[in-house]
């Protein structure tokens, strides 16, 4: 768990810390940040940056001005300005690690169009953002019943309510363009308040919803990941990955963006290896390029019509051919730079001590129960006769 309210408790049954969300350290959250610099001191005379990063509904962030000089730490609801009313959200960040995070984004820092702080929420504004956020679940499965029936070609993925309960937020994504004017009419008239559609693309759905990814742990668009790079199809290649697209494919339908974590490292080492589509001419013939190993540095060449016979070759001993390819002196043959591979047989000892490794190896023997009586039935026989 993220903080110490949510530690073990008796009985190794985790405590929970029954904050709904207001966690005091922030680490139960999506997208959760580490304050390195929060005990480090700024220089004298110097005043502290005035910017918050306020973290709302699923991963959705924002920068706001501290206009007012509030005691403001990770974990504190607030009240920000919001167009109409005000927004209730989450502080993640405050001090100069906001600054970093606003020159990364592209924001000016001393813009004055950036929003502020209001204040710190009450409990009043606590009320009525969890009533706003109960009414969500109900809404989207009634809006979704209301965009099939318009036979629009959308999905309403989530729906995020302002925290004074003024304004609802559809999130939705679609492929084509959307013509929504009536079902923003259907959904005022059901609704009962403000509406605005906004469009967002399949990873920014995947981000907000969240999962479990095949790795087995949670996505990580939804958990720390915030730019969403390009993914291509040449970052499985060049990682030598089958182009199966139901592995490759995330839960957004694109091709997973940790494609991209390792690809730099096999750029790197793929650079000392000779290229693939060139093929290696010896007097025996040509040979083609059929597997590569970047983790052992060795390639895998096979003479034309005869791509059953595999010969492994280092990178080195590539470069040598293909040198005397380039002074039109080619080599006799490949077989000349394979290298034998000592196989030593593996010697399995028995490491606990107790059994033997070959116990299972010999027959048990069958016990005959027949003879166990007779020999006992003498036994009774000349005890009988000695009394």
């Amino acid at each position: 768990m993220g903080c110490s309210s949510c530690s073990t408790g008796k009985d190794g049954q985790p405590k929970g810390c029954k904050n709904n969300g207001t966690c005091g350290t922030d680490g139960c959250n999506k997208l959760t940040v580490f304050d390195w610099l929060s005990d480090v001191e700024l220089p004298s005379g110097q005043k502290a940056f005035d910017g918050v990063e306020v973290r709302f509904k699923n991963s959705r962030k924002e920068f706001f001005k501290n206009t007012d000089n509030l005691t403001l730490s990770m974990g504190d609801i607030v009240a920000t300005e919001a167009s109409p009313g005000h927004d209730i959200g989450i502080v993640t960040l405050t001090g100069e690690l906001v600054r970093v995070q606003m020159k990364k984004k592209k924001i000016d820092p001393t813009s004055s169009d950036i929003p502020k702080v209001y204040r710190k929420a009450s409990q009043r504004d606590i009320d009525v953002w969890q009533e706003a956020r109960e009414r969500e679940e109900p809404m989207k499965v009634k809006a979704r019943q209301i965009a099939i029936r318009l036979n629009l070609k959308m999905k309403i993925s989530d729906i995020e309510f302002q925290g004074d309960g003024s304004k609802a937020v559809f999130y939705y994504t679609a492929e084509e363009r959307v013509d929504f004017r009536q079902l923003i009419k259907e959904f005022a008239y059901e609704f009962k308040t403000r509406i605005e559609m906004r469009q967002i693309g399949f990873r920014q759905e995947a981000a907000r919803l969240g999962g479990i990814g095949s790795c087995g742990r949670e996505l990580c668009c939804s958990t720390w990941l915030t730019d969403f790079r390009t993914v291509k199809t040449s970052a499985a290649r060049y990682q030598q990955l089958s182009l199966n697209p139901l592995k490759l494919a995330g839960q957004c339908g694109k091709l997973k963006c940790c494609l991209n974590y390792e690809l730099d490292t096999y750029l790197e080492a793929l650079k000392d290896f000779p290229r693939q589509d060139q093929k290696l001419t010896t007097q025996k013939g040509e040979a083609v390029c059929q597997k590569v190993d970047i983790f052992k540095g060795k390639l895998w060449y096979a003479y034309e019509k005869e791509y059953n016979n595999w010969i492994e070759l280092d990178t080195d001993a590539v470069k040598v051919i293909l040198k005397a390819q380039r002074e039109k002196k080619p080599v006799a043959s490949l077989e000349e730079f394979t290298a034998e591979v000592e196989t030593n047989p593996t010697d399995f000892s028995n490491a606990f001590g107790q059994d033997s490794l070959t116990r299972f190896d010999k027959p048990k023997r069958k016990k005959t129960r027949g003879k166990r009586k007779s020999n006992k039935y003498k036994k009774t026989r000349k005890n009988n006769a000695k009394s």
